[in-house]
């Protein structure tokens, strides 16, 4: 499961003891949320009954509290993890894009969204102005990858890092018992 923290309707304000209260749609993000989140996203397939069972509320408290996340963002969806390792995509690497003045970065961004290797692109301080995460069936095949990614009038030079293992998977749920 996908768990988003930040959307337009979701808010945290961090107190004193960096502790954050995080409202979803006006509505105060509680620890119930919290464990009926990480009851999902550890067990996708466990249904609103079965949820409700072990977390000792009605049906439709489970049912209400995960259709105001949703509506609200913080879960933004219920789709399958994948792992493009087991896709056939081994080696992951990570373009810095310099792109043109006045090119624009969404007409780079949308030239990125056409090759389905690049799996996220973000708008960057520092060094580059857009940051590509990007994966390929071998080194020869990034090769191919970086080729197409740079077919773009509007990027002007670039710069690749090649992962060698991941120390940190992407993760959003320990963020979760810290926004409560």
């Amino acid at each position: 499961m996908q768990v988003s923290l930040s959307s337009p309707d979701t808010v945290c304000n961090t107190s004193a003891t960096h502790r954050a209260d995080c409202t979803v749609g006006g509505d105060a993000v509680d620890d119930l949320d919290v464990t009926l989140i990480e009851l999902f996203h550890a067990e996708p397939r466990v249904g609103a009954l079965e949820a409700s069972r072990r977390l000792g509320v009605a049906r439709g408290t489970v049912t209400a509290r995960l259709e105001r996340l949703e509506r609200s963002g913080v879960i933004s969806g219920w789709g399958p993890t994948l792992d493009p390792s087991a896709l056939g995509h081994p080696v992951t690497a990570f373009l810095t894009l310099e792109i043109r003045q006045g090119a624009g970065h969404d007409t780079v961004g949308d030239h990125l969204a056409t090759i389905p290797e690049v799996l996220e692109a973000h708008t960057i301080t520092g060094p580059g102005d857009m940051l590509a995460r990007v994966v390929a069936r071998s080194n020869a095949d990034l090769q191919t990858v970086i080729d197409r990614a740079l077919d773009h009038p509007g990027i002007v030079r670039s710069s690749t890092v090649i992962a060698l293992a991941t120390q940190v998977p992407y993760r959003v749920t320990p963020l979760l018992r810290s926004s409560v």
